[in-house]
């Protein structure tokens, strides 16, 4: 029998359930996260769970958005009045900005965020499961869309294809950091126990970024030195062990073929 609740009683319940939710997401990720965890940690039987959120799907729906709708409405707001101050002067840092800024400043809101919202931006953008995958894309398509195109003007330079892969792999080395235990002491050693403001937060993480997305395209002489140690790492009866071979004769004709397959 569903439990109903109502008042300020039923505003606690279901932010303890949220709360539950979020913590063990953090520590185990969407696949091995039971709703026996959830309603033992939260202190509550599973009629209050299926009252308030029906099934675990949409309880991580709800403590997904909770947090994430908030800063993507942060992030789009200020990637805005970064377009209309600069226009077709909008730079990458501009942009990345744009990304960390909101991030940073909800951390350090109990109220909306918190310690551990940067550990809950880390796993959603790490967790493997189709089911987090699927709800980030559909959820926040028009965000990520916003900010890849704004990504596109401030770095004309790249194809939309390369574009897409930096981003990721960027994003995503970012986001494996964010998801570890040991940030707070990492960057605890780093600062040498000081405290550091968001400036020295930022600067070192966008300028590494930034070097990344602004990196020019690899060129032919790159390529087949890429091919080279590649095929050095292979026998000779793979493929990349003939593709070595071939820079060995001939490393002008390697280097064409790997810019033509880049190009395909």
């Amino acid at each position: 029998m569903a439990v109903r609740t109502t008042g300020r009683h039923a505003g606690d319940t279901k932010s303890r359930i949220l709360d539950a939710a979020e913590t063990l997401f953090i520590e185990c990720g969407y696949e091995a996260l039971s709703l026996r965890q959830i309603t033992s940690r939260a202190e509550v039987n599973l009629a209050a769970v299926n009252y308030h959120f029906g099934h675990k799907e949409s309880l991580i729906h709800s403590m997904l958005s909770r947090r994430l709708d908030p800063l993507n409405e942060e992030r789009v707001k200020l990637i805005d009045r970064f377009d209309a101050m600069l226009g077709a002067r909008l730079t990458c840092e501009h942009v990345l900005g744009a990304m960390f800024i909101p991030a940073l400043r909800l951390s350090r809101d109990p109220r909306v965020g918190g310690k551990a919202f940067l550990r809950l931006l880390g796993r959603a953008y790490t967790e493997p499961s189709s089911f987090i995958r699927g709800f980030l894309n559909a959820h926040y398509e028009s965000v990520a869309m916003r900010f890849f195109d704004a990504f596109q003007r401030a770095l004309p330079h790249l194809p939309r294809e390369e574009l897409g892969w930096r981003l990721h792999f960027a994003i995503g080395a970012l986001s494996g950091v964010l998801a570890g235990t040991d940030s707070d002491s990492l960057i605890g050693e780093f600062s040498q126990g000081k405290p550091m403001n968001d400036l020295q937060l930022i600067a070192p993480l966008a300028s590494l970024i930034v070097a990344a997305l602004r990196a020019p395209l690899p060129d032919g002489t790159q390529l087949a030195a890429f091919a080279a140690v590649l095929g050095d790492a292979t026998d000779d009866h793979g493929a990349l062990g003939t593709l070595a071979s071939a820079h060995r004769d001939t490393s002008g004709e390697a280097a064409a073929a790997c810019a033509a397959a880049c190009d395909a």
